[in-house]
């Protein structure tokens, strides 16, 4: 890990806003050493909550720009029109090209402050485990954020060292995904001798603060990570090549997780962990959150354009979609780009931001048996016309599990799209891994002469934060 962020890890990542988390000091816990009492521990354990937030809504914006879910329409800051949508990226801006990368690492070097002394913690050994899974499951997500950015570059993974050692050789991407399912399956066998959290995880995590809970949230991801690890690779544009159904256990891991995790067709497809925000003192709020008739963070014109009519409904469009969008009073424009939808998916400052819902793990399950191929594209069919029903609204399509696997995968791609939007990239990643980044609309393929833009492109990484390149020289 470059010896900047190491420097800075403890300090910044363990700021942490009030969120109902009940610390007397939110913004300066102490950092956790050895013999650390249980106050220091769940100071320390919540603070890489804190830390993990700090970023989010910002991979959120980025990464649906990046795939055109939205735009920012920002008139006082033309990176959003320029430099996301047309380049180049700065890797030196962590809030623009150079994202994703120092804050995510300041968290996963904060929870090793953590590991690296639990033991010696003065609570109780099932406590211990409690810690010690929460702490590797925040990590796994973290890497997996700086994956889901950096996909065709190779990241650094062994960061669990001090100033004075070598920095962190990087590793291959699919070496980065095995280790990060790794931490995951750690972090599942401290939860199975786990008694309770000693610290509270906060509103994000109502249904999953006990370590039982807390593994079918920590199986959810497993799955997630098992099933962006199985299709990574290239492919031609607009092909479904055998090559995605040439590991059948790789799937299959995805199957197995997914029956560990959450998922029930019974329970409200919003069932899921989230990332909790306020607006107490010194609080963390959702800057997401606009008033939809001035709003700048704009949905783009093709959601409404690709948009199905609800079943039996000649003018009802997708419910997923109207419960996200709403039309502006009049179309806003700027630098050739314009939008008259705005955005209600995170309606007040403190609406908190999904990490896995119950319905993504449905369209998991869809994508894990379509790549088994055989029977499984029956199985496939069904979760997909079930999302598309129940959260859709839309008419079924009966004759889906006969189509080609090509077919269903763009069926599943779209239902991806619309159930999962503005909620954490998903459809830049899934575009990329399926290798139809070609297919994402380009606006300006000429550019925008009369801002001096050139022409538009989607780009299918980040570039390696400058910092961490200027470390290693």
């Amino acid at each position: 890990m470059m010896r900047a962020i190491v420097g800075l890890a403890v300090a910044a990542a363990l700021l942490v806003g009030a969120c109902d988390f009940n610390l007397t000091d939110p913004n300066s816990p102490r950092a956790i050493g050895p013999n650390a009492t249980a106050g220091q521990v769940s100071a320390a354990a919540v603070g890489i909550l804190a830390a993990f937030r700090f970023d989010y809504s910002s991979w959120v914006l980025k990464a649906g720009i990046i795939g055109r879910e939205d735009y920012r329409l920002d008139g006082a800051d033309p990176r959003f029109t320029i430099e996301l949508l047309a380049g180049p990226l700065d890797p030196s801006n962590a809030a623009f090209g150079g994202g994703q990368w120092q804050r995510e690492y300041r968290t996963i070097q904060s929870g090793y402050t953590i590991l690296n002394v639990i033991g010696s913690a003065q609570i109780p050994d099932s406590q211990k485990n409690a810690v010690r899974a929460f702490v590797q499951t925040m990590q796994a997500l973290s890497f997996l954020i700086i994956l889901d950015a950096h996909t065709e570059d190779s990241i650094p993974l062994d960061v669990n060292r001090t100033a004075d050692k070598p920095l962190a050789p990087f590793v291959s991407n699919d070496s980065a995904y095995k280790a990060v399912i790794a931490i995951l399956d750690s972090a599942r066998d401290s939860l199975k001798s786990a008694s309770t959290f000693p610290f509270d995880l906060g509103p994000g995590f109502v249904g999953f603060n006990t370590p039982a809970t807390f593994l079918k949230f920590n199986r959810a991801l497993a799955a997630r990570v098992r099933a962006y690890q199985a299709s990574l690779g290239a492919l031609p544009a607009n092909t479904y090549a055998t090559s995605w159904t040439s590991c059948p256990a790789c799937w299959d891991s995805v199957l197995t997780a997914l029956g560990q995790s959450f998922i029930d067709p019974a329970a409200p497809l919003d069932v899921g962990a989230y990332v909790a925000y306020g607006t107490g003192n010194q609080d963390v709020p959702n800057d997401l959150s606009q008033d939809p008739a001035t709003a700048i963070q704009l949905a783009h014109p093709l959601l409404k354009d690709s948009a199905e009519l609800q079943s039996g409904s000649t003018t009802l469009l997708d419910k997923r979609f109207l419960a996200k969008v709403t039309n502006r009073p009049k179309p806003f424009p700027l630098a050739c780009l314009s939008s008259d939808l705005s955005w209600i998916r995170y309606p007040t400052p403190i609406s908190s931001i999904p990490i896995i819902r119950n319905e993504e793990l449905f369209l998991l399950r869809a994508e894990a048996n379509l790549n088994k191929g055989g029977v499984g594209l029956t199985a496939a069919a069904n979760d997909i016309n079930f999302i598309r029903t129940t959260s859709g609204g839309l008419d079924p399509i009966t004759n889906l599990g006969s189509q080609s696997p090509d077919s269903i995968l763009n069926v599943l791609l779209k239902q991806r799209f619309y159930s999962l939007l503005y909620e954490g990239g998903h459809r830049w990643i899934d575009m990329r891994r399926y290798g139809k980044l070609s297919q994402i609309k380009i606006d300006r393929p000429k550019g925008c002469a009369a801002s001096g833009i050139p022409p538009d492109t989607v780009f299918s990484t980040l570039p390696i934060n400058s910092f961490e390149v200027q470390a290693r020289q």
